[in-house]
């Protein structure tokens, strides 16, 4: 049975969690899709993972969108969520045009980096029948204004700031939360204060589901493997074993342990 917004929101209230790939093409789609993952993402990070580039800023909406057409054709029943690009957001009408390409391409809902600034262009999109998900904590189109890689969140102030900003995107209409890089304490307080789910990427074992990188998952990630993220084929025999074992070390709260979390 396909998996949609409405199924996440179910089992966010039944405390079933929620087990996130991304993917790129129609045969890993496939894969994953067949091994039962709750919701795959064409991210930027093709970027890194497929361009070999050292951010996400270069990939653009022509990109995503090739991808999400490879990747919708090789899906069954996961939730499409696509990537909206570094500045494929700068005026609401490119925004809306941006996301029709991607819903066109086979994506059932985008996902869009930011805070409550945010709110306007999700409260647009939904009208127009495009699902939102909202990307916060670290956001990798942002490296440049960070400066570097860094856990977000990590101050009371900051960790405020958050929630209350997660929850205005809430208000707005957004049906998904992705929280990247923050403490697991912060996770948490996200999951437990809103109603939408919150799919964490090194938030913590407490978010309503995880998502990772499918090279972190099959470790053939060039240079260090991030905190959050673990090899699972390096104890498999065959990718879709690995695959396997990340849904139910998800699926039974063993992933992520205390070693992949921020403090």
């Amino acid at each position: 049975m396909p998996i949609t917004t409405t199924k996440l929101m179910d089992m966010k209230r039944n405390q079933q969690k929620i087990a996130s790939l991304t993917a790129y093409d129609a045969s890993f789609a496939a894969l994953f899709d067949k091994a039962g993952i709750d919701m795959l993402l064409v991210g930027d990070s093709l970027g890194m993972v497929l361009q070999g580039h050292d951010s996400t800023i270069p990939v653009t909406i022509e990109n995503i969108a090739y991808h999400t057409q490879a990747v919708a054709r090789g899906n069954g029943n996961a939730l499409l969520v696509a990537d909206m690009p570094f500045m494929s957001t700068p005026t609401l009408e490119q925004t809306l045009q941006n996301a029709a390409t991607l819903m066109r391409a086979g994506a059932q809902m985008v996902k869009i980096e930011g805070g409550a600034w945010l709110c306007e262009t999700i409260q647009a999109l939904v009208r127009r029948a495009v699902p939102v998900c909202v990307h916060m904590g670290l956001t990798p189109q942002s490296v440049n204004v960070f400066g570097g890689y860094k856990v977000q969140g990590r101050s009371e102030a900051d960790m405020a700031e958050m929630l209350n900003q997660a929850k205005a995107v809430e208000q707005a209409g957004a049906q998904l939360l992705v929280a990247e890089c923050i403490p697991a304490q912060l996770g948490k307080a996200l999951s437990q204060a809103l109603t939408i789910p919150v799919i964490g990427i090194g938030a913590g074992v407490d978010t309503d589901g995880q998502i990772l990188v499918m090279h972190d998952l099959l470790g053939i990630t060039q240079g260090q493997l991030p905190k959050f993220a673990k090899n699972f084929l390096a104890q498999s025999n065959s990718i879709p074993e690995a695959v396997t074992r990340y849904i139910t070390d998800v699926r039974r709260g063993l992933f992520p342990s205390e070693q992949h979390t921020f403090s």
